[in-house]
């Protein structure tokens, strides 16, 4: 007599799982593409580049609290919040923070340099998720992390020869920028594994968790952009480059669909294969950048693509028993 309900759960697992790969590798490859082009390329005929980028940051977010706050109203779910306010702006906070230093590192690095950073966002999940959640992480997880953090390396360290021009090289060094990248693994990585304790730590939607984080996150931006008086600039400038407003838009468009990916994903899966899939994400959108701008790629950059995939495709016959919490 075949035991089926097992069965049906690991199909549907694995459903979930493909719904969520599918869902979070779609939609940031293009948001990765249009961010790269909102800050790094210039628009109009006087080769204006767009400087702002909190404006991104209260763009994205007024749009994603709008589409979750009709889902909560269609759903008849309640508006009420489910954990502590000031919860959701921890998370708000440390989202803005780490969309900013993401936003910003553009304006020092190019898109392939700054992806060695977010290729190596598994070491700080496990790192916060050790001392928020309590966790304690198998050997082959701290291999898994070494790996394709190595490997990724590798893919980004040894560009083709023609791929960086020497000025730009000097520009992508700076302190400044490497600061920003370090700023975004650690915001990230706190993101991530927060979102992770407050949906095990209270019953919430997903829709419930997403419109009250970035509900606090537009608040936030908002009051920077007006401290800073850059939002009538931002508006100016957007007025001005019609096409700008449509990469915004789209932009902002892509960023509501992957949040609740993003939020599903860790529900369900949590922080740690979030972050192995983000971290997949980040090498095919290198790749997909080398085969659309024609990049040859060196020796040491094949190898570190098989490094990554490998590790992250073995990593699914690992049969490692379940995380345990500490006592």
């Amino acid at each position: 007599m075949s035991d089926s309900p097992p069965v049906d759960a690991k199909e549907n697992k694995l459903l979930k799982g493909t719904f969520a790969v599918v869902g979070i590798m779609s939609t940031l490859v293009i948001y990765g593409i249009l961010q790269e082009k909102i800050m790094r390329v210039p628009y109009g005929p006087n080769q204006e580049f767009f400087r702002h980028s909190l404006f991104l940051v209260f763009c994205n977010r007024i749009t994603t609290s709008a589409v979750s706050a009709v889902f909560l109203l269609t759903s008849k779910r309640a508006l009420d919040p489910v954990a502590p306010i000031y919860k959701y702006g921890v998370v708000s906070i440390s989202n803005i923070l780490t969309t900013t230093c993401q936003y910003e590192a553009l304006k020092y690095v190019s898109f392939p340099v700054q992806t060695l950073a977010k290729c190596a966002k598994m070491i700080p999940v496990m790192i916060w998720g050790t001392l928020i959640m309590q966790k304690k992480y198998k050997g082959p997880d701290y291999f898994l992390a070494l790996l394709v953090t190595l490997g990724c390396s590798l893919f980004i360290l040894f560009p083709g020869a023609s791929e960086l021009s020497s000025s730009r090289k000097e520009r992508e060094s700076t302190v400044w920028g490497v600061s920003l990248m370090i700023g975004y693994l650690g915001f990230d990585g706190f993101t991530s594994t927060f979102q992770d304790k407050l949906f095990k730590g209270y019953d919430m939607g997903i829709y419930n968790q997403i419109f009250y984080t970035t509900l606090c996150s537009c608040i936030l931006s908002l009051t920077g952009l007006i401290l800073q008086g850059n939002l009538l600039v931002a508006i100016d400038f957007v007025s001005r480059h019609k096409d700008c407003f449509f990469d915004i838009a789209l932009l902002s468009t892509v960023a509501t669909a992957s949040q609740f990916f993003i939020s599903y994903t860790i529900r369900t899966f949590g922080a740690l294969t979030f972050a192995t899939i983000m971290t997949t994400r980040q090498l095919v959108s290198i790749l997909l950048s080398c085969l659309w701008f024609a990049h040859p790629l060196s020796v040491e950059q094949l190898i570190g693509a098989v490094i990554v995939f490998g590790s992250l495709y073995a990593r699914g016959f690992l049969k490692s028993k379940p995380e345990k919490t500490l006592p």
